[in-house]
């Protein structure tokens, strides 16, 4: 394994586009980056800028560069009905933005249900991936996100994230991402167990549809289904923990992105070199 195979990066601001973008994520030697494709704090969508998508992806494209777009916060695949309409909408033109860009795909939090039934929650996220997936012909996907357990208790497995996907009726439209803080917040990693849950992921069929990694240490301590991420090595994971985890091969060719505070130069320079600092040469 060579330090070549791991493609580490952090979150970068789409201030001055998304070709801006790559070129914030080049200049703080990160491989890759993940970007808003639209305002994270709104339901609304947003007209492909071609030109700059474009510029985006050529700049990827001759850099080795590889990104992800992450959808806004509060798009939720698991509400009811009566806002579904709206929540495809933002998939559909999230999507496109991402294929436009060359991305890998959208990241989307696997969503939350406040009714009685949580089958229904479930029920509802694969009509809303269907809708959302149906007649879209591009290469990005949609990147299903394990959550922490905090405010709902769904997609907190491997399991449900494998099921939907296989229900979808364009499951090759769907793989996944995998945050470390939301995995060990929600039971789901341990932090020293990794080999475990990678045997796990690969029986389920899980890890070969794993597209991307979120890659957060946790502020609070395993289990305490608390979403709030600390800088690798700073939280309850550690690094030993972090350094075993990068050394899998399951992790070769993907984005691995930090989502966690920046440094005091305002960037993620100094923490994409101590992750890549992790990952030895055998």
């Amino acid at each position: 394994m060579t330090k070549q195979t791991k493609f580490i990066g952090a979150h970068v601001s789409t201030r001055k586009g998304y070709s801006g973008a790559a070129k914030m994520a080049l200049s703080i030697q990160a491989s890759a980056f993940q970007y808003f494709p639209m305002n994270p704090r709104r339901l609304s969508t947003k007209q492909v800028n071609v030109h700059d998508a474009q510029a985006c992806a050529q700049l990827c494209q001759e850099n080795g560069l590889v990104s992800i777009g992450h959808a806004p916060y509060p798009l939720n695949p698991a509400a009811d009905e009566v806002e579904r309409d709206l929540m495809v909408s933002i998939l559909k033109s999230g999507l496109e933005i991402t294929d436009a860009c060359g991305s890998v795909g959208l990241v989307v939090h696997f969503g939350k249900y406040i009714g009685k039934d949580p089958l229904q929650g479930y029920k509802n996220i694969i009509q809303c991936l269907n809708s959302a997936t149906q007649g879209y012909e591009g290469s990005a996907v949609i990147l299903l996100e394990n959550q922490a357990g905090e405010g709902s208790q769904l997609g907190l497995t491997m399991e449900e994230m494998v099921q939907v996907r296989k229900l979808c009726e364009h499951p090759d439209k769907v793989g996944f991402c995998l945050d470390t803080c939301h995995a060990f917040a929600s039971g789901l990693w341990q932090g020293h167990n990794w080999r475990d849950l990678e045997s796990k992921g690969l029986q389920l069929d899980y890890l070969p549809h794993l597209k991307a990694v979120h890659l957060n240490d946790s502020l609070h301590p395993y289990g305490s289904k608390r979403d709030r991420h600390a800088n690798i090595g700073s939280g309850f994971i550690g690094l030993a923990h972090f350094k075993e985890f990068l050394e899998s091969p399951y992790l070769n060719h993907m984005p691995i992105v930090l989502e966690t505070a920046s440094g005091t130069d305002g960037t993620h320079l100094k923490e994409i070199a101590l992750v890549k600092s992790l990952i030895q040469d055998p």
